[in-house]
C-alpha cells in the first residue's frame, strides 16, 4: 500500500471517529430532557400541601396532607364532599337520601354501618386518612381519631336558630381549603346566600304564620323557634304560628286539636314514618285528619308535604338546605 492510500484510509477512520463522538454529544441533551420530565421530577415541582388546622367543639385537628380516602359518617358530610367533587371512601348506608342515592350501591364506597352507631371495624378497614363526623357520632371521637384525623361538624341538631346557615357555609369553606377547592366552596356558599335571600323576600312580605309538624305513625310533634328547625324561622324569615313550643331535637308532641287551634296559614309536614320505615309518604289524599282540614292552611292549599329525607336525615348541607328552602317557598305560593 502506498503512502497516499494509507493517508486516505487514516483520514477516513479519523472522520468516522469524530462523527460517532458528535452523535454521542447530541444524545446527551435528549437524555437530560427526558430526565427533567420524569414523574418524580414533575411531582417534586408540584407546590407542597399546606397543612390545615381545624378547631371544632371536640378539639383541634390538623390535616397534614391532601386526603385521598375520606370516610363521612353523616349524610350531611357526604353531601359536602359530593358538592366539592371529592370521592367518598366510606359512609353509613342505612338511611341514604334520594339526592345521594348513587352512593348506596357503589361498590367502591365502604358501608360503615349505621349513622348513629358506626361500625368502627369497618371504618378502620376503609383505611381513611380523614374522617368527618357530627354530634350523632361524637361519642366515638376518641376511637375514630386513633384511626385517622377526625373533624367534627359543629352544627347543632337540637337548636338551629342561631347561625345555622353560617355554620354550614363555614364548614363548606373549611373542607374547600382541605381539598384545594376553596374557590368552588365559596361559589357554593354564595349560591346558598342567594337562596336564603330569595326565601326571606317571600316570607317577610307575607302575613302568614306557619307550623312545622313531624308525623310519626299517626302522631304529630311540632317544632318551634328553639328546635332542630329553628333556622326556618330565624334565617328564612318564617313567622311561627305557635311560639310556645318546647325546644329540642324531637319536637313537642301535639294533638290535632292543638294544630286546629293554632290555625296556621301554612303547615309543613315532615313524614318521619315514611323515612324510617320506608313507607309511602303522606299526601293530601291519604291524610284523613278532619281537624287539620279545618285550618286555614288546608283550606287555602298551603299544606306542604315536605321532602322528608332532606328535612329529617340532613337539613345541614348545601343540597338539603336548598331542598328545604324550596319547600318553605312552596308554602307561600298561590
Amino acid at each position: 500500500m502506498t503512502f497516499h492510500h494509507r493517508h486516505r484510509h487514516w483520514a477516513l477512520a479519523l472522520l468516522m471517529t469524530a462523527m460517532v463522538a458528535l452523535q454521542g454529544c447530541e444524545q446527551k441533551p435528549a437524555e437530560s430532557t427526558r430526565a427533567s420530565t420524569s414523574p418524580a421530577t414533575a411531582q417534586a415541582a408540584q407546590p407542597a400541601y399546606q397543612p390545615v388546622t381545624v378547631e371544632h367543639k371536640l378539639g383541634t385537628t390538623v390535616v397534614e396532607k391532601l386526603p385521598q380516602r375520606v370516610v363521612a359518617l353523616d349524610m350531611n358530610e357526604v353531601d359536602f364532599l359530593d358538592q366539592l367533587g371529592v370521592s367518598v371512601a366510606g359512609m353509613p348506608k342505612d338511611f341514604v337520601p334520594h339526592f345521594l342515592a348513587r352512593y348506596k350501591d357503589a361498590p367502591q364506597v365502604e358501608d360503615t354501618g349505621a349513622i348513629v352507631q358506626p361500625n368502627l371495624e369497618r371504618v378502620h378497614a376503609a383505611k381513611p386518612d380523614l374522617i368527618l363526623i357530627t354530634s350523632l357520632q361524637a361519642k366515638h371521637y376518641k376511637e375514630l381519631s386513633e384511626i385517622a384525623p377526625t373533624i367534627h361538624f359543629d352544627v347543632d341538631y337540637r337548636d338551629s336558630q342561631v347561625k345555622h346557615i353560617e355554620v354550614i357555609k363555614d364548614h363548606l369553606i373549611t373542607l374547600g381549603r382541605i381539598f384545594g377547592k376553596e374557590d368552588l366552596a365559596r361559589q357554593k356558599s354564595a349560591e346558598l346566600d342567594a337562596k336564603v335571600e330569595e326565601a326571606r323576600r317571600i316570607t317577610q312580605s307575607s302575613p302568614e304564620k306557619a307550623l312545622i309538624v313531624l308525623h310519626n305513625n299517626g302522631a304529630f310533634s311540632s317544632f318551634g323557634v328553639q328546635s332542630r328547625y329553628g333556622f326556618v324561622f330565624n334565617a328564612l324569615g318564617v313567622t311561627p304560628a305557635s311560639p310556645t313550643v318546647e325546644t329540642g331535637l324531637h319536637g313537642q308532641p301535639v294533638s290535632s286539636e292543638f294544630i286546629q287551634q293554632a290555625n296556621p296559614g301554612v303547615i309543613y309536614i315532615v313524614d318521619r314514618t315514611a323515612v324510617m320505615e320506608r313507607r309511602p309518604g303522606l299526601n293530601a289524599e291519604n291524610l284523613g285528619n278532619p281537624l287539620l282540614r279545618q285550618t286555614n292552611a288546608w283550606k287555602n292549599g298551603r299544606v306542604v308535604f315536605a321532602d322528608s329525607e332532606a328535612w329529617y336525615i340532613t337539613a345541614a348541607s348545601p343540597t338539603s338546605l336548598k331542598l328545604v328552602i324550596d319547600d318553605v317557598i312552596k308554602g307561600y305560593q298561590n
